[in-house]
């Protein structure tokens, strides 16, 4: 790190005053040569972490090539300096950045973090999960490749308290841009520190589907299913089901009907499937918030073990758990896995107090017949994203980030552009 760190700062030195135009060219040759390498990119995903191929192809490979898209559009848009009357204001990279992302979507959050980095003049180390790394080491022969100056961008693998913490606390780097748990994200934070370096973190969310009493069951509910995306393994997927309490039995039968044609295997076959967890640690840790859940009174609606039928793979069933208040573990909690809570809430104020009885704030959804009735219910749930009757804002231009212990500062979008800037002030006599 202390020699990565080095190279940084003495390559930030051009790169960070270089040519907008140089930067635009070289953002060119970046996408052209990802593209060219996007099935090794999807490839080595489904390899590293199991992610059915579907899933690979589509979504974690695509996020590579969206992320650098987004940013290189952004570079061209970008106004580095502006005239004022009495000063001018400039726009400036703020130097070497340290960026640590997690396993459970590799290039997605590789290259929301490099590519804006890249693009506004920042030098780069990047430490990728240690459970994930392989899709890491081919973005950085894409970048390798696409003519990115020695020390500009540098990768080193190893595990969060080697590598994490010596990035966070090196003095020579500027910011440190964390994607991962909470808990970790804290010793981040306290490692970063010392030295007031600028600190961006996307962690951890539990958050709340929200069905109003004037939804439509049948399609509302389907957006539950959305908990065995990536077999659970993502932060903002919506773990929380927050249904009418009088409908509660009508949400158990349909919620029985749609799960049940979820179904699993090989990551590889081309089938529409739930993948594996990561590992055996992450499988047992979630088997044992189900069991937690029980030992606390939730009953199990359905799964709540391994599949009897697969010898191979860390598989979890789809568990949903009925009769669960928000004071349970399993409804606090982040699992990080295949796991969704049942909750009943009495009336819209009832819903909102619920969803906001959390440490975070990172996604959510509402659901009512009425669009505006559905909006003033999403603005009261304090979270960083939130979508109206199933819209999607996962799109590479739209800021992601969250409130509370789900986060600081955002990614993507002109926010997340913003977050690798320092703003200065040239003040003029007139």
């Amino acid at each position: 790190v202390d020699r990565a760190a080095s190279a940084a700062t003495r390559a930030f030195a051009s790169y960070g005053i270089g040519n907008k135009n140089e930067r635009i060219e070289l953002f060119e040759s970046i996408v052209a040569e990802y593209e060219k390498r996007y099935s090794d990119v999807a490839d080595a995903i489904s390899e590293e972490m199991g992610a059915p191929k579907t899933l690979a192809v589509k979504y974690q490979a695509g996020a590579g090539v969206a992320h650098l898209q987004a940013a290189l559009q952004l570079l061209k848009e970008f106004e580095f300096e502006e005239a004022h009357e009495g000063y001018r204001l400039r726009k400036e990279p703020i130097g070497v950045c340290g960026l640590i992302t997690p396993w459970n979507w590799p290039m997605n959050q590789v290259a929301a973090k490099v590519a804006p980095a890249l693009a506004t003049g920042c030098t780069i180390i990047l430490k990728p999960s240690e459970i994930a790394p392989l899709s890491a080491y081919v973005f950085t022969e894409v970048l390798d490749e696409a003519g990115v100056p020695a020390g500009v961008f540098t990768m080193i693998n190893g595990d969060g308290p080697g590598v994490g913490t010596a990035l966070a606390s090196h003095p020579l780097i500027d910011m440190v841009s964390f994607t991962g748990s909470t808990r970790a994200g804290s010793l981040v934070a306290q490692n970063a520190a010392p030295t007031i370096k600028r600190v961006t973190q996307e962690l951890g969310g539990k958050s709340a589907n929200i069905i109003l009493d004037d939804a439509d069951l049948g399609s509302s509910l389907l957006s539950a299913l959305a908990v065995c995306f990536h077999a659970g393994q993502g932060c903002a997927l919506n773990t929380r089901l927050l249904v009418p309490r009088d409908k509660q039995a009508e949400v158990e039968e349909l919620l029985t009907t749609y799960f049940g044609f979820i179904t699993y295997g090989d990551p590889s076959s081309e089938s529409e499937i739930m993948g594996p967890q990561v590992n055996a640690r992450q499988r047992e840790r979630v088997l044992a918030y189900i069991e937690k859940g029980k030992e606390e009174g939730a009953r199990i609606l359905l799964g709540g073990g391994t599949p009897e039928h697969l010898e191979k793979g860390y598989y979890v069933e789809p568990t949903v758990f009925v009769d669960v208040t928000n004071d349970m573990t399993i409804a606090r909690e982040e699992i990080f896995g295949p796991v969704l809570c049942v909750i009943p809430h009495d009336g819209d104020d009832d819903a909102v107090r619920i969803a906001n009885d959390s440490d975070f704030g990172l996604s959510g959804s509402v659901w009512s017949a009425s669009e505006e009735r559905a909006l003033g219910v999403a603005r009261r749930v304090r979270t960083g994203t939130i979508n109206v009757n199933g819209g999607n804002f996962y799109g590479a231009d739209a800021p992601f980030g969250g409130y509370k212990q789900s986060g600081i500062g955002r990614e993507m979008g002109i926010e997340g552009f913003e977050e690798y800037l320092e703003t200065r002030t040239i003040a003029i006599a007139i």
